[in-house]
């Protein structure tokens, strides 16, 4: 992958503009029937004559650590400089109940922690200034943008001067029972300054025009054989520019020739405009020419394609003409025929289709317990914990796993270790559970992996070798399982049955190391043996070609000085992996070494939470696309953000609070190991 600047900052990472739509509603007990809950309240009404008069305002916090605080807030947030105001709405008048008509467009990155506020005041004028101390306080609520899209449909109550609010868990029908058998006390007692329900839905879809297309009479370019054509699709400015946006494959040796089914996004096509002329080229490949031959070029629009070549049983059939051709010879009628048919506007499915609809990414750790490390105890090693410091293993856990745990509402996640002699044990454990108290693979939020870790760095024994197979194979294993449990569901969709606990997830492997892979070995069937110079990084390839079948994304980050180049042979960005014949599915693997993230360009150390925000860029804003790109493949469509997968609840044990405090000094980590 490409390497990062300084910051770790790729400016071409995709965004998706989200609009939020928000009410104030939902609190007091009112009606019921069986299985079904309907729960309506008031805001505070804080005017003694009138009703409230509300008005909301968004604002995101654009410095300082991003995570939610369990500290009071006494500083109100429009004289907090950390926060900047992204928009308000209008002011309802005389109204408990307000349904805004103002809607917010917001970029949305998956790789980023956008921390937000929501605050509601009861005007007391017409003209509402940055300052509000005129105004009422009514509540506040406050989560990262992720927890709204991954919803669809976000409701919370609303905290108090003081508090950020807490989200609504939906009930169960025994706290129904329950609820019923003391109507008095049914009211929430979270739910005293009332609630705030954001629905979030993407600004534009992925639009593409779709159609089959051929050539029929081509001219021959070749004096010793047919020609190779291929088209240009291209798009037309005001200023008569054009820029490619779409090239076909290449069909050697044909004049009559049938391209593969063409998509194209409208947006860059043509900017959705129906009129707009559209290029197409046709050429002739080259392989001992600098330059190809142009066989000849036509224009068409959108509206064209739709209308004339989206009819049942109509083709739309379009000259090629070569200008020099049309120049010099008087009787040229043209150089070929484009014939197109089939053509219709398709809607692929976003990330965010598949996360409203219940999609989860379920996340496990793999982390490096080998001897190149360096003793625990002393600063020289990299697994060091210095008092109030966090090493290089704790940041990267801590930037991943606080992205993605907004995308497993389970919050629970697989944690292993490889590369010990675990206590009592003589031999060299290739892949074991991070806690070994329970001796679970299971763990419950980021404190309970950070706790496992740190629990398993105090009784395992370091020593080695650094074998990657084994812990893909472990959590490939899950990730087969998902293939069934979601083919599953599309068999018995069709017979008109509903199995909510099918689930079509992504999972991902986070592997922490500080060195090369060694010693790779095949630890199952369908791993080849090669002979070879390089035999286990080629091993390890093999198998990474084989998962790449799966729902599986890789993610290695390299901590420490090792020379990792070899490394970025897995992460196959510019093309598929291969080994011998066999060619990766789809890019799973991506690669970054810690050290690039560390230091700043003008010298000195970037503080801890900077070092996990570049990170996090870094290493996941490829996800989004790894997750379309392999339902696509499998021909899975998402569920309605309305009849969403069930997704699975916390256990009782976790306490998203204790998750958002980090128990390290946001202070710089040491760059390399430290030596005495």
């Amino acid at each position: 992958m490409n390497q990062p600047s300084a910051l770790g900052l790729n400016e071409s990472r995709p965004k998706t503009n989200v609009r939020l739509t928000i009410s104030a509603k939902f609190v007091y007990f009112s009606h019921f029937k069986f299985l079904d809950f309907y729960t309506y309240s008031n805001l505070m009404d804080l005017d003694v004559f009138s009703v409230s008069d509300p008005i909301c305002i968004i604002y995101e916090k654009t410095s300082g650590r991003k995570s939610t605080t369990t500290d009071p807030i006494t500083l109100p947030t429009w004289r907090d400089r950390q926060w900047t105001e992204r928009g308000r709405t209008e002011i309802v008048w005389n109204n408990l109940n307000p349904q805004f008509k103002t809607t917010f467009l917001l970029p949305y990155f998956f790789e980023e922690t956008q921390l937000l506020r929501f605050e509601l005041y009861d005007v007391d004028s017409k003209v509402v200034g940055t300052d509000l101390t005129a105004h009422d306080f009514l509540g506040r609520f406050e989560c990262v943008l992720a927890q709204i899209v991954s919803y669809s449909t976000f409701r919370a109550h609303l905290g108090d001067k003081e508090q950020i609010g807490s989200q609504v868990k939906p009930k169960s029908v025994l706290d129904f029972v329950n609820s019923f058998k003391f109507i008095s006390t049914f009211r929430d007692k979270n739910s005293k300054n009332g609630t705030i329900t954001i629905r979030a839905e993407e600004d534009e879809k992925n639009e593409k025009i779709q159609f089959d297309v051929c050539g029929e009479g081509l001219d021959r370019k070749d004096f010793f054989g047919k020609s190779d054509p291929y088209l240009n699709f291209k798009r037309r400015f005001d200023d008569g520019s054009s820029h490619l946006i779409h090239q076909t494959e290449v069909k050697p040796r044909n004049l009559n020739p049938r391209w593969a089914t063409v998509q194209i996004n409208t947006q860059a096509l043509c900017g959705k405009n129906l009129d707009r002329p559209i290029l197409i080229e046709c050429f002739d490949h080259e392989k001992f020419k600098k330059q190809d031959d142009i066989i000849g070029t036509s224009q068409t629009t959108l509206n064209e394609l739709l209308t004339e070549g989206g009819k049942t049983g109509s083709t739309l059939q379009i000259p090629l003409i070569n200008e020099k051709k049309k120049t010099k010879k008087s009787k040229y009628r043209n150089s070929g025929i484009l014939k197109i048919w089939n053509a219709k506007i398709i809607i692929e499915p976003t990330f965010l289709d598949f996360i409203s609809g219940g999609t989860q990414l379920d996340f496990s750790v793999a982390v490096d317990f080998t001897a190149s490390n360096g003793n625990p105890s002393t600063p020289s090693s990299l697994h060091y914990m210095a008092s109030g410091v966090p090493n290089q293993y704790e940041i990267a856990l801590r930037a991943v796993l606080s992205i993605c745990q907004h995308y497993n509402s389970s919050k629970t996640f697989e944690a292993y270790g490889f590369g010990a002699k675990l206590p009592g044990h003589h031999l060299v454990s290739a892949v074991f559970p991070l806690d070994l108290q329970s001796k679970n693979s299971s763990v419950v939020g980021i404190n309970g992996v950070m706790h496992a870790y740190r629990h398993a760095l105090q009784n395992v024994s370091l020593y080695g070798p650094t074998n990657f197979s084994p812990i893909i194979e472990q959590v490939a294993k899950k990730a087969q399982k998902m293939i069934n449990s979601t083919a599953r569901y599309q068999v018995i969709k069709i017979k008109r049955s509903f199995n909510r606990f099918s689930k079509s997830n992504l999972q991902i492997l986070l592997i922490i190391t500080d060195g090369i892979i060694s010693d790779m070995y095949a630890t199952i069937n369908t791993v080849i043996s090669v002979s070879s110079e390089n035999q286990r990084e080629r091993v390890l390839q093999v198998f990474i070609v084989q998962a790449s079948g799966l729902p599986l994304s890789i993610i290695i980050i390299g901590v420490g000085n090792e020379d990792f180049e070899r490394m970025h042979e897995l992460d196959s960005d510019d093309a598929l992996l291969q080994q011998d014949s066999r060619i990766a599915q789809r890019d799973i693997v991506q690669f970054v070494t810690m050290r690039d993230f560390l230091s700043r360009t003008n010298g000195g150390y970037l503080d801890a939470d900077t070092v996990m925000e570049n990170l996090a860029r870094e290493v996941l804003y490829e996800v989004p696309a790894q997750l379309t790109g392999y339902m696509k493949q499998r021909g899975f469509t998402p569920r309605s953000s309305d009849d969403p997968w069930q997704r699975d609840s916390p256990p009782d044990e976790y306490d998203p609070r204790m998750d958002n405090i980090h128990n390290i000094r946001a202070s710089a980590p040491p760059l390399y190991p430290q030596v005495n």
